[in-house]
């Protein structure tokens, strides 16, 4: 299970989340913190990656274009990296169940 954090997570959720998710990336790793959401949809799609993002032009996106990429919608507010990371952790199942279902593009974690 591949999940890729957009800019506007932070890169400490990788590690936070390694042992659920051991594929996981930020988009720093790639040298993609900068570039517009249509590059890192088109990377997430050809990397076969999941984009994990507070952001909800990504789910407008998603409703629109269908997957992949699928998109983890954090909707946690202004929170701790560490609470992200246990949202994360305590939805695993449910995360693993999304990524694998043929028809679902957004999975809304609140």
């Amino acid at each position: 299970m591949k999940l890729l954090f957009d800019q506007n997570l932070s890169f400490k959720l990788v590690e936070l989340v390694s042992a659920a998710f051991p594929d996981s990336k930020h988009v720093r790793d790639f040298e993609l913190v900068r570039e517009s959401d249509d590059v890192v949809w088109a990377f997430a799609a050809k990397g076969d990656y999941a984009i994990v993002s507070k952001d909800s032009d990504f789910v407008h996106r998603a409703l629109l274009l269908g997957h992949p990429p699928k998109l983890v919608y954090v909707r946690a507010g202004n929170t701790s990296t560490e609470r992200i990371g246990r949202l994360l952790l305590d939805s695993q199942d449910a995360i693993k169940d999304f990524l694998s279902d043929p028809v679902e593009s957004v999975l809304t974690l609140e």
